[in-house]
């Protein structure tokens, strides 16, 4: 059964370039021209079968509202039944398009995705292009997406979902613009994404600044595939350690914002058929009698290794001149970049190679290296040998190599050198393959860097950068008796007839279970629910539970609430901390002597203790502007009489211009939050940026919260810092050498305590399905407050075996009395331990003194339980109203 007539659902193609050629006439209109590939050949049918549209960019810059022309009558390639209403032509600046194809992808990506970190260019120039150009892409994909879904919806087709296939590295941030909008505007639809060239290493991908940016793109698909599983390794190992994602390698599944992202290989194919029956009846064209010929097809570029081709090549007559006058190295090369230097001296070095291995070698009937550039061959001999012309095959007809010429030196050719220094999948191996005639077969030489290198492994394998190999193998090759040829040969077609095109294809549509749209997902498609035991992974080798009592550190566990702890809701009024949270922290605040708790919010303190209202723990209010210690001690950070006024005058300003139609503000004293959650969608932005001016009006700089706009202090304290103070006032200053964090937090605030902890404590970053992706500096990721819960559950399993917990409410003491014994053996012990994200963590075990001047004090005043934690200065006494306590927090002390 073929795929055509399973198929139930339209298809929006996005690539970068249109699936055929736009070429201007002399009278200036516009005529369509086939454009040959794999990828249009599998994809364009099945686009025209069900109505689907094809998005990309046109190759020349169109007139504003100018038509696309539909094909010619006599048009039989497989994008002649594509009409100009199923186009989605994507219009850029060519001085944007420039900086973006040019700089960013050619540049940057492609070197870097090769394993050529030293040829890569980082500008932030060029990859603001990148991001500019993707989303214009986005915008012309969805306006099809928006056309596609009215139409199902006028056809009664509510229940076919369309799909999504973006192609290759040039779109990596597309997807997740597109999912945003869709979702915002409640568009049905499926993506996919499918990488044509390798991923590489985290290592590599790291030496990209952005990096996070470019995975999160990617991951906006619901399905990413790739050619080989090396590949899909190198995705996976990138997210976890860059994005904290957690994955499943064994089932190549990756988990972000509550999405489980299927990675697959998808090894690419060709047209096997088409290729086959060209060369079966392709005239020769190869004209050399009792000569064996070498063949090598490329593109001009750097990662496909012709240099170190040719001077194998050389190197193998050298060692063996019996092929003098009996062997051809036949090399085509497709001009690529013309206008980059790099390629303008790669073409350079080729040149002048291979005219000094013609000067040195050639003799007068007969000239080692033909070399095919562009649309003529080039000749190089010496001056002293004039070849006669009849005895080589010229092409020199206006126009380029054809396919049908192309499978005829694939068939004539006795050894096909496909050696390229990286190479995503190599599709002239598998073409080589294809037109070989079993009676007299030749053989491939492939490179274990290309993706194919790993499935032919019938071919001769061998390392291009091992000149001397190569020769030595190419030399084994020529020599191969037919029967060894033969069975090689056999086999590989065998393989590459089964994996053809096609069969890309419907693997495709199968994995993304596009064949039948009505069925749910397998839930062993599903990322398995997060347990307690996982958390196993990710504190172990952190917290040191297992450590004798006179070894063992503390834990401060310091948490965000709304969102955190508690679901996000409509108005902070509503939101509750489930019971069950409550009742771990509770029982986790009784381990007075191994685990100290903090929650951290934006919230008012007297509002953060009652919706809490647990004994025991430190309250971090207005992002810790406000901090109440366990043993009633209170912290205010000062704030200027000019702030609360313009506060004030901007609360009025709020309210009389955008507090309507469900935004509200919410007033903490010194901070204040502008909401618009409950804000319908089509006025949001609207009242968004008239906030914005009005902050900015009033001198304060918004800053951006899970649909709400913040007015702060201007004072250098954030989440961070107060997580510090809050360290250092419950530990003393030495706190580093025995207290290990654990930070938790899902909005911008929390980032500014995450970069600050960043190497100091184990972070996560709590993102809700509800939310779009955001870039994080976490360690880990979860997704909602039922898995904080599960964290606390763990650490209350692993303190539970190791004491039981105090009968009575925990007593801070006395930090300058405090003394821990360690071992003298540990007292220069470090533990290096490099995180999930890559940085190394330096954790020192050892006893430090407290002395005078210690750089880390900064000023800070460390007194007895009872007296302020702290105080600006050195110098000057804690104000009364700093100490004081208000009656309706001592209940909670």
């Amino acid at each position: 059964m073929t795929v055509k007539t399973k198929l139930n659902f339209p298809m929006i193609v996005v690539s970068n370039r249109l699936p055929f050629i736009l070429a201007r006439k002399d009278d200036g209109s516009l005529e369509r021209k086939q454009c040959a590939g794999g990828l249009v050949t599998a994809v364009s049918p099945i686009c025209v079968e069900c109505k689907g549209t094809w998005v990309g960019w046109p190759g020349i810059q169109l007139k504003e509202d100018e038509i696309i022309p539909e094909s010619s009558p006599d048009d039989k390639s497989p994008t002649s039944g594509l009409l100009s209403e199923q186009v989605e032509s994507v219009a850029i600046d060519p001085n944007l398009f420039d900086l973006y194809y040019n700089g960013c992808c050619n540049g940057t990506f492609w070197p870097l995705f090769h394993s050529m970190p030293d040829r890569a260019a980082f500008s932030s120039e060029t990859y603001d292009a990148y991001k500019k150009v993707n989303q214009v892409f986005a915008e012309s994909t969805i306006k099809a997406l928006r056309r596609t879904v009215a139409r199902l919806d006028d056809e009664r087709k509510t229940d076919v979902v369309p799909v999504v296939w973006i192609h290759d590295y040039q779109l990596m941030l597309t997807a997740n613009i597109i999912r945003k909008v869709a979702e915002e505007e409640g568009l049905r639809l499926k993506m996919s994404f499918f990488m044509h060239i390798p991923f590489p290493a985290w290592d590599l991908m790291r030496l990209f600044p952005w990096d996070d940016e470019i995975l999160e793109g990617i991951l906006g698909c619901d399905l990413v595939g790739f050619h080989i599983d090396d590949y899909c390794l190198n995705f996976l190992d990138c997210c976890q350690r860059r994005l904290g994602c957690r994955v499943d390698r064994a089932r190549f599944l990756c988990e972000l914002d509550g999405r489980t992202i299927h990675i697959k290989s998808l090894p690419i194919g060709i047209p096997y058929a088409q290729f086959a029956e060209m060369s079966r009846v392709a005239p020769k064209v190869l004209k050399e009698k009792d000569q064996q010929i070498i063949l090598g097809v490329d593109r001009l570029d750097y990662t496909k290794g012709l240099v170190n081709r040719v001077k194998a090549f050389e190197r193998l007559l050298e060692k063996h001149p019996e092929y003098m006058e009996k062997c051809i190295f036949f090399q085509v090369a497709v001009p690529s970049r013309t206008d980059v230097k790099e390629y303008q001296a790669l073409k350079e070095e080729m040149d002048q190679l291979i005219g000094r291995i013609n000067g040195r070698f050639s003799k007068i009937n007969w000239s080692p290296i033909r070399y095919i550039y562009g649309k003529f061959v080039k000749l190089f001999y010496t001056t002293r040998y004039k070849l006669a012309l009849n005895e080589i095959m010229l092409i020199m007809v206006a126009g380029c190599i054809s396919q049908e010429q192309l499978a005829a030196f694939y068939r004539d050719a006795s050894v096909a050198l496909v050696t390229p220094l990286r190479d995503g999948m190599n599709l002239v191996a598998k073409e080589f393959v294809a037109c070989q005639d079993l009676s007299d077969p030749g053989v491939l030489m492939l490179s274990p860097f290309a993706g194919a290198g790993g499935m032919m492994q019938e071919a001769i394998i061998v390392n291009p950068y091992e000149i001397d190999e190569v020769a030595d193998q190419l030399h084994r090759c020529l020599r191969m008796p037919f029967d060894e040829r033969s069975l090689r040969m056999k086999q590989l077609q065998r393989r590459e007839q089964g994996l053809d095109v096609n069969h890309w294809l419907n693997m495709f549509l199968i994995s993304m279970g596009l064949c039948d749209l009505n069925n749910n997902p397998s839930s062993a498609n599903k990322m398995a629910p997060l347990s307690v035991d996982d958390f196993d992974y990710y504190l172990s080798d952190y917290v040191d539970f297992d450590l004798d009592q006179d070894k063992k550190v503390k834990l401060s566990l310091i948490l965000d609430y709304d969102g955190t702890l508690a679901p996000i809701a409509q108005k902070p009024e509503l939101a509750r901390m489930p019971d069950e949270t409550r009742e771990v922290l509770k029982r986790l605040a009784r381990y007075s002597q191994d685990v100290s708790i903090c929650v951290i919010s934006g919230r008012s303190l007297i509002d953060l203790c009652d919706s809490i209202g647990i004994r025991g723990i430190t309250y971090a209010a207005l992002d810790g502007l406000e901090i109440l210690s366990p043993d009633g001690t209170k912290y205010l950070h000062p704030i200027t009489a000019e702030h609360e006024t313009r506060i004030a005058h901007l609360l009025k300003s709020l309210q009389n211009e955008v507090c309507k139609e469900g935004a509200w503000v919410e007033n903490k004293g010194a901070l204040l939050t502008f909401h618009y959650r409950e804000c319908k969608k089509h006025v949001r932005d609207a009242f968004m940026k008239r906030a914005t001016e009005i902050f900015l009006a009033h001198g304060f700089q918004p800053h951006k919260a899970p649909m709400a706009l913040e007015a702060k202090p201007e004072v250098k304290w954030d989440r961070g810092r107060a997580s510090i103070h809050i360290l250092r006032t419950t530990y003393g200053i030495d706190w580093t050498d025995r207290v290990r964090v654990i930070y938790c937090g899902d909005d911008a605030n929390d980032e500014a305590a995450i970069e600050t902890l960043s190497g100091i404590a184990c972070t996560f970053k709590v993102q809700s399905s509800s939310t779009s992706a955001s870039r994080t500096g976490a360690n880990y990721r979860l997704r909602s407050s039922d898995e904080v819960l599960l964290m606390l559950k763990w650490i209350e399993k692993k303190l539970s075996l190791r004491r039981s917990p105090s009968p009575t409410s925990p007593v801070r003491p006395n930090r300058i009395s405090m003394s821990f014994s360690f071992d003298e053996s540990d007292d220069e012990m470090r533990r290096i331990r490099t995180n999930s994200r890559g940085r190394t963590q330096n954790i020192f075990r050892r006893t430090r003194k407290l002395e005078q001047g210690d750089a880390d004090n900064e000023n800070f005043i460390v007194g007895k339980s009872g007296d302020n934690n702290i105080s600006p200065t050195s110098s000057q006494p804690p104000s009364p109203s700093s100490l004081a306590v208000s009656e309706d927090l001592n209940r909670y002390i």
